[in-house]
């Protein structure tokens, strides 16, 4: 019987590691044209980003999406709280053009788009191009240094994935439309 428990257990340590591989080889999302969000460059001329820290349009600590609609129901504007241990909530909405404001409450963060550890999901450069001194491209979703604040424009409708780089388990997602 005990041989059974043993076999079991390593049944369930191989299925959860291969699903735990598989989920981190995943490809990108396409966007609405059918490319890759990946290297979607549309409308990346008026992406920017900022470690201010302030939220705009009543973005609130509370983690509760607040603002200023445009054409979508979406607000302008969202607040994720990083506790150390998780982003709250894990998942926003905004309109396109608005802004999600990342807060640590506890530890330094590093808000960076997936997939880990070359964050080219939202601009399709990699972290080492768009962290080097000197980058004039497009702003990535990337922090690119450990902070206690960030925030973002999104100028792209899509899903985006992201994470703590300094603690890759802990994601998000943020939806644009």
């Amino acid at each position: 019987m005990k041989n059974a428990w043993i076999w079991l257990i390593v049944a369930v340590v191989v299925v959860g590691g291969a699903y735990w591989y598989w989920q981190s080889t995943q490809v990108p999302a396409m966007s609405d044209d059918g490319t890759p969000a990946a290297v979607d460059q549309m409308d990346d001329a008026n992406t920017s980003a900022s470690n201010t820290g302030t939220p705009t349009n009543g973005g609130t600590s509370a983690g509760v999406a607040v603002g200023v609609t445009t054409g979508s129901t979406a607000p302008m504007s969202a607040t994720v709280n990083y506790n150390g241990d998780a982003f709250s909530p894990s998942t926003v909405t905004i309109a396109k053009g608005g802004t999600v404001t990342f807060v640590s409450t506890a530890h330094d963060m590093w808000v960076a788009s997936n997939p880990h550890p070359t964050h080219t999901g939202y601009d399709g450069t990699s972290r080492d191009v768009h962290c080097a001194a000197g980058y004039a491209g497009a702003a990535p979703f990337d922090q690119c240094k450990v902070g206690s604040s960030f925030t973002f424009t999104f100028n792209k409708t899509g899903t985006w994935g992201y994470h703590n780089h300094m603690n890759p388990g802990l994601t998000g997602t943020v939806i644009v439309q």
